[in-house]
């Protein structure tokens, strides 16, 4: 047997070791690797795309039902020239989003104007995002171009744009529909060209109603929504996703780290990252710089993936009843708790469940699962 034949051996063998438990019995969910999809998602190398020759690469990842249907708006709203909206929690990619219709229109050429609304000041976003002329106010000591000015021909994004001062609103609100920004101070105005990208982790219906985002921007905005899935809801791109990041940071950190033990593949796919993408990436991160031996294992990963974020349910254990829950949200909640306790193996879940595999599936793409 080679030497590479039996380090593979070696790792598998250490791998299985830390799937038992104290009595050397397997683990009490079956882990992840041993449903053929999933194992499938795991020993796929990512390809770490290069910058091509125009100096950009989109690096968007995702084979969910869910990613693959935002590919596809994407495609189709980025060559023309209608404002969108990003909605989705904070961490599942939006200004990912942006960037990729801005590469796919044709402004890819131009700037991209990026600005966290959240970032800015109240009072200095009007000058900001329109400019401002010298003496306009205190400290303006020379005429400033504004952040419209500076997306001419290109593309504005702003993200978390329910954070923007309700004035600084109605003259954005102008701006679009004129084409025209005037500086703070300034007695003229000038024409942009500017395709305005905007997101945001807010509940839009609750800023609506309370106030803090009016309702004529909003419909300006929304003219094409695009609502970003939180990871959770999305797990089968959890592998794919951990994967491109080890591979990302272990070429950074030119360290030789091949995979992941079983356990700590059980362990990403039950854990629910309320930071949602981002969250994943500081994970994998960290366990790439604390990784030995050509492996990230389960105590390589943040102190939170090890805690039970979802409990493990036991023999004849319920999850709790609410009276108006329909017997959809009923069965909904069963199968994902039954995809937690078999850490995502469909097989296994499928059995005891008493349906079939395509069945599952199924019912997993109606329940966006």
């Amino acid at each position: 047997m080679s030497a590479r034949r039996k380090e593979q051996r070696s790792l598998t063998s250490d791998g299985d070791s830390r799937n038992r438990d104290a009595a050397g019995q397997p683990a009490p969910a079956e882990l992840a690797s041993s449903d053929p999809d999933t194992r499938g998602l795991w020993e796929a190398e990512p390809v770490v795309e290069e910058p091509s020759a125009r100096g950009f690469t989109q690096n968007m990842i995702g084979v969910s039902p869910r990613m693959q249907r935002i590919f596809r708006l994407i495609a189709k709203v980025a060559p023309t020239e209608s404002t969108v909206l990003i909605t989705g929690e904070s961490g599942t990619g939006k200004e990912m989003v942006a960037t990729s219709i801005h590469l796919q229109s044709r402004r890819a050429h131009r700037p991209l104007i990026i600005v966290n609304a959240a970032a800015i000041p109240e009072s200095l976003f009007e000058s900001e995002l329109f400019g401002h002329v010298r003496g306009a106010f205190t400290g303006a000591v020379a005429d400033r171009l504004g952040l419209l000015r500076q997306a001419d021909g290109g593309t504005l994004f702003l993200d978390e744009v329910a954070e923007m001062p309700l004035s600084v609103q109605a003259k954005l609100l102008r701006a679009l529909q004129s084409g025209e920004v005037r500086p703070v101070g300034g007695a003229e105005s000038t024409n942009v060209d500017v395709r305005v990208i905007a997101a945001t982790n807010r509940d839009l219906a609750r800023a609506l109603a309370g106030g803090r985002l009016r309702e004529d921007l909003y419909y300006r905005l929304s003219v094409f929504t695009i609502e970003m899935p939180p990871l959770r809801e999305r797990r089968e791109d959890i592998p794919v996703l951990a994967n491109y990041f080890r591979q990302r940071y272990a070429r950074r950190l030119q360290k030789s780290v091949e995979r992941f033990t079983e356990r700590a593949q059980f362990y990403l796919l039950r854990y629910d990252y309320p930071g949602n993408v981002r969250e994943l990436e500081n994970a994998i991160e960290r366990a790439v710089t604390l990784a030995e031996h050509g492996e990230i294992t389960h105590m390589d990963l943040p102190p939170a993936f090890r805690e039970a974020s979802v409990r493990m349910l036991p023999e004849g254990d319920a999850f709790p009843y609410r009276a108006e829950m329909s017997l959809s949200d009923l069965e909904a909640e069963h199968i994902r708790r039954a995809l937690v306790h078999f850490a995502g193996n469909t097989t296994r879940t499928a059995r005891s469940l008493g349906i079939s595999r395509s069945t599952l599936w199924r019912k997993m793409k109606q329940y966006s699962l």
